[in-house]
């Protein structure tokens, strides 16, 4: 049987003699026996446990007295280790007391004694010094560097000892002009040793410059040597390779570079333990690129003047800069101290240096080659069809254009010249929307008195056309925004920004992208958007004056005297003469025929999907941009501004007459009926004035006072002037 139940702190009785009656059952023991066996078995247990407690009781009982005894004996003796110690204690502070005196004695001896010791050292390396420098003239005359430097050491060991003496500082810079005396023996050798890279002559220089104290001096003078070197080599690869472009030469120049730094990182740590490799190359590669004779940007500004093409010479020119970099950044970080130093930042500057001026000038650059690719496109035709057609054509080319300037700017400039890029794209489309203007001034030379729906249609084609580059223009701007907020958001290893630009175009880009990652309504092409939304005003006017022109004309028989006169001795003086006894004049009807063939004229360009001519209809006009999207809304609007300009000037014509008698008011009102059916029949209303004045042409004078209230003041007292009726 199990008993280790029995010992857990979770022990449950009942269950645990449900269990033990389960596997009874299992195995078929279902009789009485078994449970009668069980109990005997934990009887059979308990007794032994009793019998088990039974025997550790009385061994512990058994033990207790020895235990007593040893802890009384453990007490005792703690007292008498005490006792003792107290004893110790006492004798210590009686030993202590007694032998102070003595004890000061000794340390003011033993004081006296390194004193007189100090003192002898110093009288001996005063007299080795005085020996060191007798001997150290003869040892310069033999020039033995080795031997000189022997001697200066030994001097500098007696010096430390000589601190207290009066004439120190004199004995000091002696000991420095001899030093010098050694470095001016030495530099020829020096030189001779770092310019050959002969490591045996270089090893035994570092150790005698470093025993006495002038390692940096000696680090000065690889500098120079390197500095030399490397400045030499520029000039013999430009006589060599004066065939070859200056982009070629600074790409060169730059293997040739790497390849050194290869080399010299090697020699560095071989030689010079302890200095830092890449510090050292660092300061030599930013020493000389600051005084390369010729400069890069003489080369530069040299090769710039041979060629036409000024911006692929400068990208080829950034581009391999840009991959010296890289791979100098990829070497540095090969090393054990890394890359986030000032140094290297400093050398990131030298190498882009020479860069930022042209940077600068990036803005002119890239709008010069703007406007010779802008020039090479023949827009003016000797037809003014062919010329608007030409339009047409050329902005797919004109937009490619400009996203490749974009481009252009990100190879060029990091996309840090934006600032200059949006100053050429304002110019390049500033210039672009002259094409259009010519053309506009070529439509408004040839306008008519007459129909002419030819020009009105190359009116709308210049339209069209127009808002399709304003449409162009404006998902150019969204792709210039998303560049900057692209550009804002990415981390680059070389920040190029602060290596491409100087301090003014840093602080106007830094706070263009500041603008643009804020939120700020700022509009990157605003000039370029509000010269082509004024363009479609001019090309919306001009098209109404051609629409309008043939009505105004028209309307001109309004204000005639003729007109009216015919009406003076007529017979039809009664009021009572009903409406279709007058029919409408010519000049009406000849207006409303031009009214009603309007709409098919409108129909090829208004009342199909055209985005473009959409957008510069709604950059036009707000009633445009409040007009539903429905097909034909924007030909209802332009008819609806067209059925407005025809009610006012009728308008104008009718206050500027001077007199009217009765049966010609009643012609006119029923001229102004007719105009106002025609326009019903457009769905467009009557204007309110025009209508006051159909009113008030055909009120009986004798109901004039009475029937006239309601209308405007201006136009009763006008209409009362104009028939002659007496005011009561």
């Amino acid at each position: 049987m199990d008993i280790s139940l029995f010992s857990s702190d979770n022990f449950n009785p009942k269950k645990w003699v449900n269990d033990m009656l389960k596997i009874a059952e299992s195995q078929e023991k279902k009789d009485s026996n078994y449970t009668v066996g069980l109990v005997m078995k934990l009887q059979l247990y308990v007794q032994q446990v009793n019998n088990a407690l039974e025997n550790s009781s009385q061994q512990v009982l058994a033990s207790l007295p020895k235990i007593i005894h040893d802890s009384k004996a453990l007490h005792q003796e703690a007292l008498i280790l005490k006792e003792k110690m107290e004893q110790v204690k006492e004798e210590i502070i009686i030993i202590e007391h007694d032998t102070r005196k003595s004890i000061n004695t000794i340390e003011k001896l033993d004081n006296m004694k390194n004193q007189l010791e100090v003192a002898k050292q110093g009288l001996h390396e005063s007299d080795n010094w005085t020996i060191l420098v007798n001997d150290l003239e003869e040892v310069f005359d033999s020039k033995n560097i080795e031997d000189i430097s022997t001697k200066i050491l030994s001097m500098q060991n007696s010096l430390k000892l000589l601190i207290n003496v009066s004439d120190y500082e004199d004995r000091k810079l002696h000991l420095e002009g001899l030093k010098n005396r050694l470095e001016a023996i030495a530099s020829p050798t020096i030189v001779q040793a770092f310019t050959s890279l002969n490591t045996d002559q270089s090893l035994f220089f570092v150790r005698v410059f470093s025993s006495i104290g002038r390692q940096a001096e000696l680090m000065k003078y690889y500098r120079n040597c390197q500095r030399d070197i490397l400045l030499k080599k520029w000039r013999n690869q430009l006589e060599l390779e004066q065939d070859e472009s200056v982009v070629q030469w600074i790409h060169n120049y730059y293997d040739l570079l790497l390849s050194n730094w290869h080399n010299q990182t090697k020699w560095i740590n071989q030689v010079f333990t302890g200095e830092s490799s890449q510090d050292t190359l660092l300061n030599i590669y930013i020493d000389v690129l600051n005084s390369l004779d010729p400069s890069l940007n003489e080369c530069v500004d040299a090769a710039l003047k041979q060629t036409p093409d000024k911006l692929t010479l400068l990208q080829d020119l950034k581009e391999v800069t840009k991959q010296f970099s890289l791979k100098m950044l990829n070497l540095i970080e090969q090393g054990v101290q890394g890359k986030n130093k000032p140094e290297y930042e400093n050398f990131l500057k030298a190498v882009f240096k020479y860069l930022i001026v042209y940077i600068c000038k990036y803005a002119a650059y890239e709008q010069a080659h703007l406007m010779k690719q802008l020039n090479s496109i023949n827009c003016m035709k000797d037809e003014l069809p062919d010329t608007i057609q030409a339009l047409g054509l050329s902005i797919i080319q004109v937009i490619d254009y400009a996203t490749e300037s974009k481009k252009r700017c990100e190879r060029l400039t990091e996309n840090c010249g934006f600032c200059g890029l949006l100053v050429a794209l304002k110019a390049f489309f500033s210039n672009y929307a002259g094409y259009f203007r010519v053309a506009l001034r070529q439509i408004e030379r040839s306008k008519k008195f007459e129909e002419d729906w030819n020009t009105f249609q190359l009116c709308l084609s210049l339209l069209q056309y127009t808002g399709e580059v304003l449409l162009k223009i404006q998902q150019l701007e969204k792709d210039l925004t998303s560049t900057i907020l692209e550009f804002n958001n990415k981390e680059t290893e070389l920040k190029f920004s602060k290596l491409l630009l100087d301090a003014a175009n840093l602080r106007e880009f830094q706070s263009l992208v500041r603008c643009v990652t804020e939120g700020t309504q700022l509009s990157l092409l605003d000039n370029v958007t509000t010269e082509f939304n004024k363009l479609c005003l001019d090309i919306h006017h001009t098209t109404y004056n051609v629409v309008f022109r043939p009505i105004s004309k028209q309307l001109d028989v309004v204000a005639a005297v003729d007109t009216w006169a015919q009406f003076d001795n007529s017979s039809l003086h009664s009021s009572d003469l009903p409406d279709y006894s007058f029919s409408p004049q010519e000049y009406i009807t000849q207006i409303g025929q031009y009214l009603m063939t309007l709409p098919q004229h409108l129909e090829p360009f208004l009342f199909s999907d055209n985005p473009s001519l959409a957008c510069a209809l709604k950059s036009v006009d707000q009633e445009y941009a409040e007009s539903s999207d429905t097909e034909g809304a924007l030909a209802r609007t332009f008819l609806i501004i067209i059925a407005r300009g025809t009610c006012n000037t009728f308008t104008d014509k009718i206050l500027s007459l001077c007199k009217l008698s009765q049966p010609a008011s009643r012609q006119l009102s029923h001229d102004i009926n007719y105009l106002r059916n025609v326009l019903q029949d457009l769905g467009i209303p009557l204007s309110e004035n025009l209508d006051q004045l159909s009113s008030l042409l055909k009120i009986p004078a004798d109901q004039y006072q009475n029937q006239s209230l309601g209308c405007s003041a201006k136009y009763v007292a006008a209409i009362r002037q104009i028939r002659n009726i007496t005011s009561n």
